[in-house]
């Protein structure tokens, strides 16, 4: 068995309105890959929240009382922290520099998942001395899903797609890719009742391969300067099936740390 994750390069920076699925076909056919049954696309949350116009200029946020409050505590600016609110269900934690929320979208995370870095002002908006932050996708499933629709018709091929974000994780320092956003790839794999090598069967192994996959992208795309949002991946090891972002979110009723 074998694993191979290839970035694809030279896909533009990415504005509103753009077509993100002709971008990464474009970005195929200029490394040779023709897509086949059991491919998966990994996109980073960054262009598709571009692309989807999720950019907001600080400059046009009002804070609400409680974001003052928050933002004294936190030392934050209190514009950010006034669209943390608004993206998150529940503010979980808070110490001087950190904020972390309970997303809307389910998932724990800092500072609603708003993002600073790699964000260029829109050309169409340019305002000196304007400050742009990026939230996530509206709906990341959605979107991977529209993605995912418009690759395979054009390649015939069943895929999967998956949007992946870097999120810090409680108890370690570091951040990991991890799925907000998934078509066509599952979120879990149940190793319950499946034999090991000494035909003890399992009790409680169930393997989250959509976030495995997303931490290997992840070490392809890089943090930084690096300019690849889209890694083609080939030799995912389980079948592809339908899933969505809730199969990977653990219910408040097991939660055993909140």
């Amino acid at each position: 068995m074998s694993l191979t994750l290839t970035p694809l390069p030279d896909i533009p920076l990415i504005q509103q309105g753009d077509d993100l699925g002709k971008a990464i076909l474009m970005a195929l056919e200029r490394a040779e890959i023709t897509l086949l049954d059991g491919d998966v696309i990994v996109i980073a949350q960054k262009i598709v929240s571009k692309a989807e116009g999720r950019l907001v200029n600080l400059d046009d946020v009002e804070p609400s009382p409680e974001a003052l409050n928050l933002a004294l505590s936190t030392e934050k600016d209190p514009r950010l922290v006034e669209l943390i609110l608004r993206e998150s269900k529940q503010v979980l934690r808070t110490r001087p520099g950190t904020i972390i929320v309970e997303h809307r979208l389910g998932f724990i995370c800092a500072s609603a998942g708003i993002d600073h870095s790699n964000v260029q002002e829109p050309s169409d908006r340019l305002q000196k001395g304007a400050e742009w932050v990026l939230l996530l996708p509206e709906d990341p499933d959605a979107s991977a899903c529209r993605i995912r629709q418009q690759l395979q018709e054009a390649s015939g091929a069943q895929l999967g797609v998956l949007i992946i974000d870097s999120h810090g994780r409680a108890w370690r320092l570091g951040t990991v890719g991890i799925s907000i956003g998934l078509a066509g790839i599952p979120g879990i794999i149940d190793l319950r009742g499946q034999p090991d090598l000494f035909d003890f069967k399992l009790q409680i192994t169930e393997v989250g391969a959509a976030d495995e996959l997303a931490a290997a992208a992840s070490l392809m795309m890089g943090q930084a300067a690096e300019g690849t949002p889209v890694v083609h991946v080939r030799g995912f090891p389980y079948a592809l099936r339908n899933s969505s972002l809730k199969e990977l979110l653990r219910p408040r009723e097991m939660d055993l740390f909140r």
